[in-house]
């Protein structure tokens, strides 16, 4: 947007407009929540931004506009930055909302940080290439709560993040594996299972669709005192099986008959396996109990 148009105040903040903007604009649009969102080339009637995580300059941040609500949608690893983004907005924009609300600022954040998953590097198509978990003892369910990885560096930021909390609102939703529009699950079978042995290793996979996350982003913003100094799990609510996956979306000859040989050499009777069976479960239910929401892309491959 030119900056004769940019707003002064809008309700959310979208800080990198990414993937995530194809499906929240639409949605903040169709719900009359209005919104800004950056970029770093300015394009699409964005505001040209770029964070720099080692900077205390806070000119780039005059070009923002107020906002009851900021969404961080790219990663931040550096130690100290979180808080000095924060820092730095609330230092240019000083003023309190009408209703006393102060500005809370949401993280997207990494599933990977419980599981060692490559989302944790920013790369959610890569969470189809995640290492193959081998199932050990009785399967437990991760939650929100679960011991994640305080060493993995986008993780530490995170809790640096919360850490700003009560003083000011914040709040993170780890995300599982995307999908929507241009991402669509089945164009990554043949890919990722490119041998039979490759095939037999796969396990689980968690996906949530852009169109539940930006529904979970909503729904923050409405209720953020709900959310504040928390962590959240965000998947769909299903554990979803590779050689289901395999067996729908596979080339003929290469990956449909691995998965029926794989099949008879477990003695898997039919497909999709169990959590148990397949070894890693995600339990994100607190998520959708607590703002009293359900997902509602809940079957892959439909838009």
């Amino acid at each position: 947007m030119s900056t004769s148009s940019q707003p002064t105040s809008v309700d959310i903040l979208i800080l990198g407009a990414g993937w995530t903007s194809t499906f929240l604009v639409p949605l903040c649009t169709a719900r009359g929540v209005s919104f800004a969102a950056t970029s770093r080339s300015g394009r699409d009637d964005t505001i040209k931004f770029a964070f720099n995580p080692e900077s205390d300059d806070a000119e780039p941040f005059r070009a923002l506009p107020d906002a009851q609500t900021v969404l961080v949608t790219f990663p931040i690893y550096l130690s100290g930055a979180s808080a000095r983004l924060v820092k730095l907005y609330q230092q240019t924009h000083p003023r309190s909302h009408s209703d006393g609300r102060k500005t809370g600022f949401v993280q997207l954040g990494s599933s990977g940080i419980w599981d060692g998953g490559p989302t944790t590097k920013g790369d959610h198509a890569a969470h189809f290439q995640r290492p193959d978990v081998q199932k050990q003892g009785p399967l437990e369910w991760t939650t929100r709560h679960s011991k994640f990885d305080e060493g993995n560096n986008r993780a530490c930021a995170e809790t640096e993040l919360l850490a700003l909390a009560p003083e000011t609102p914040t709040t993170v939703l780890d995300l599982c594996g995307l999908w929507g529009g241009p991402r669509q699950v089945k164009n990554f079978v043949p890919r990722v299972a490119t041998s039979k042995e490759v095939l037999k290793g796969k396990g689980s996979i968690h996906m949530i669709h852009g169109l539940d996350v930006s529904r979970a982003i909503l729904a923050v913003h409405a209720n953020f005192e709900r959310a504040a100094g928390e962590r959240w799990l965000l998947t769909d609510g299903r554990v979803y099986d590779w050689w289901d996956w395999a067996s729908a979306w596979g080339e003929e000859g290469k990956q449909t008959k691995w998965v029926r040989e794989l099949m008879n050499e477990e003695g898997v009777h039919a497909l999709p396996r169990t959590p148990e069976v397949i070894g890693r479960g995600m339990d994100s239910r607190e998520f959708w109990d607590t703002f009293d929401l359900e997902p509602v892309k809940g079957r892959l491959g439909e838009e």
